[in-house]
Order: C-alpha cells, then structure tokens, then sequence
C-alpha cells in the first residue's frame, strides 16, 4: 500500500506538469475546469499503529453562463483511495477531501460521482446591489463558514477541524436552494438543503443562514461573518432512544495584515440535545507570504484548534498544523504539512491517540 501510494503521487506530478493543455474556455460561455490533488500522510501516533496511507481525490466541474444573469453548473469527483481517513483511531479527519468512500453513494442517494448540478440566477439592482438565487444538488460549505485562510483543503489545512468548523454539520451535495444577497460591502446568505442520509440513516432537514462584512482598511482586506445553522428533528440523542434537531453558531474572521501576515479564528457552539462528538471549537491561525523571502506565490499556514467534547465520548481534541505550500508554475503546488493531534476521552481508561501526522500534497488547478 505504501509503494502504491507513492507512486500514485508521482503518478499526479507527471500528469500535472502538462494540465496547462487541458485549461481552457471552450467559448465566453463555457468553460471547464477542476483539481486533481495527491496526498500521503504517515502518522506516528501513541495507542496506534505508526502507518502511512495515500490518496488521490480529481475533481472537475463545467459552467454555461449564456448571459450575466444565468449560470448552470456541475461538478464531479472521483479518488482513488481514503488515505488515513478510514486508518487512524484520530475522531477527526486529518485530509477534508472528498476521498473514495465519500464519493459513492452520497448521502445515501444510490449517487455517485456527481457532487453539484445546479442552477443560479442573479438579480441585477446596480453595480454594488445583487440577489443570486440557486437550486439543484448543492454544497452548503460552498456558502456559509467561508475563509480567506482556512477554507480549502488542497491548497491550505488538510485537517477538517482548519477547513470547516466540525460543529456547524454543513452538508454537502444534495438537493437544496440557496439565496446571496450582496450590498456594497454587506452580504446575507441563506441555506436550505434536504439531506438523504444522516449517521443515524435518517433524512432531514438543514436551514443555515450568515450575515457577512468585508472590511478594506490600510491593513488590507477583512472578512468578518456569522453563521447560525439548524436541522429537523432527525438526530439521535446521547441515550439514543430520541429524535432531537441540530443548532449551532459561529463566527468565521479572516483579516489581511499588509502585505506579508494575514489571521484568522474560527469560534463556534453547538446545542447538545442530540448526541454530539462537540460542542465548541475555538481555532485561529496565522498566514505567512512568500514575499517575506521573495517567493511571492509561496505561504505558510500554521493552525490550532481546541473542540470541546460533547455529551458522548469525547473530553476534547487538540489539533495544531503547519504548512508550507511551494508553487511551482501557474497549475501546480506541492505542500509539506506536519500535524500534531491528541483526543481526551471522558472515559480515561480508553486508550486516547496523541502524535503527530506528516504529509505531503501535490495538487494541480486548471
């Protein structure tokens, strides 16, 4: 497995060198586009087997925009392995990409492959004042719990605890309508999905909603967004003997600090009638440019996030990552990334993980 994982990444540098010729607009009003990424972590973790895993996640997605106020959209994913996903005794995720199991059968929907189909009209009122309205398979990630530096799992954090707050249950792909109202610098956004599938095989309902301000000051730009999320009654409780909803709140800051630093936190709550892994996350990082050492498309990422535990097993969890993504032409990044996890059980006689994963991504945009 090892070997297979290795040279699978070789295998995504090779064929990313030349993706070049295979970005293009079609015509000015369809266009093709997508990520093909690979990534191998090891971990070296106490209370667990040291093991290393690879996986290759390639997206594409397709837009028509037969004019300003019309788009249809849809977008596919296909992974070849889950990494270290299915592999660590870690609650959370170290990689947040859509690997090979979350890829078939979504939600529960006998579908595969096919992550988004939707259609969007925008309302034009003046330059700075639009209404978007959107319905068909969607991506409530795609909306709500956005950040400048902690929002994309193959260019930034890999863990899901620094892509998305793991409080806030945003679901993704499945059928839904959305509504972005934007207003100079004021935008609201609300979210309606009707998910197939729950952890319990239950489907339910999802209402997310934010209000969001971007902030430009001499500091450069600042994102400053709250989110407020609910679902129907459909999620066991702690004893699971009862159905109870889901509702959570969040704050999600990023903020530009001259030309080289920029930070961001990711604070959020969560209601605990229904059986809950957490119940608060609170997580901030710093980002670093490759100004600072003359390589302008470079960064640097370091994370941490502290998510206190629930009214199931979990006391808390403890993540801290760092990376540094090297860009190597205008398709192409490689990225090393070192994290370190530790899970505390209520229970303490559980063995409880703690150690560090090490990774490397490749991953091409086009």
């Amino acid at each position: 497995m090892k070997h297979l994982a290795m040279k699978t990444l070789i295998a995504v540098l090779v064929v990313a060198l030349p993706v070049s010729a295979l970005a293009y607009e079609i015509n000015d009003k369809l266009s093709i586009g997508g990520v093909l990424a690979g990534a191998y972590q090891y971990q070296a973790v106490d209370n667990d087997e040291d093991k290393g895993r690879g996986a290759v996640p390639f997206q594409v997605e397709m837009s028509f925009t037969p004019d300003q106020n019309n788009e249809f959209f849809a977008k596919f994913g296909f992974a070849a392995g889950n990494g270290l996903n299915d592999q660590t005794s870690f609650t959370l995720a170290p990689w947040a990409a859509d690997l090979e199991d979350d890829v078939k059968d979504i939600n529960g929907r006998n579908r595969d492959y096919l992550l988004t189909a939707w259609y969007k009209y925008t309302f034009q009122f003046g330059e700075e004042h639009t209404l978007g309205l959107t319905g068909g398979i969607i991506d409530a990630t795609d909306y709500l719990d956005e950040n400048a530096y902690a929002n994309d799992e193959y260019t930034q954090f890999m863990n899901e605890a620094l892509v998305n707050g793991p409080h806030v249950f945003l679901p993704s792909y499945d059928i839904g309508g959305v509504f972005e109202w934007e207003i100079s610098n004021f935008s609201v956004r609300g979210v309606i999905m009707n998910p197939g599938e729950n952890d319990d095989g239950s489907s339910y309902q999802f209402y997310g909603a934010q209000l969001g301000y971007t902030l430009i000051s001499p500091l450069g730009e600042g994102n400053y967004r709250v989110i407020v999320d609910r679902t129907s009654k459909q999620f066991l409780n702690k004893q699971g003997e009862d159905k109870k909803h889901l509702m959570a709140g969040g704050l999600s800051f990023d903020q530009q600090l001259g030309d080289i630093f920029g930070a961001w936190i990711r604070f959020g709550w969560q209601d605990d009638k229904a059986g809950v892994d957490y119940d608060a996350i609170y997580s901030g990082g710093i980002n670093i440019s490759g100004s600072l050492w003359k390589r302008e498309n470079d960064n640097i990422g370091l994370g941490y996030a502290y998510l206190n535990g629930g009214n199931l097993d979990m006391d808390q969890t403890q993540v801290f990552e760092g990376y540094y993504r090297l860009v190597l032409n205008e398709y192409l990044a490689v990225t090393a990334d070192v994290q370190y996890m530790k899970d505390d059980y209520k229970d303490s006689s559980e063995p409880e993980p703690k150690g560090v994963i090490l990774g490397f991504r490749a991953t091409a945009e086009f």
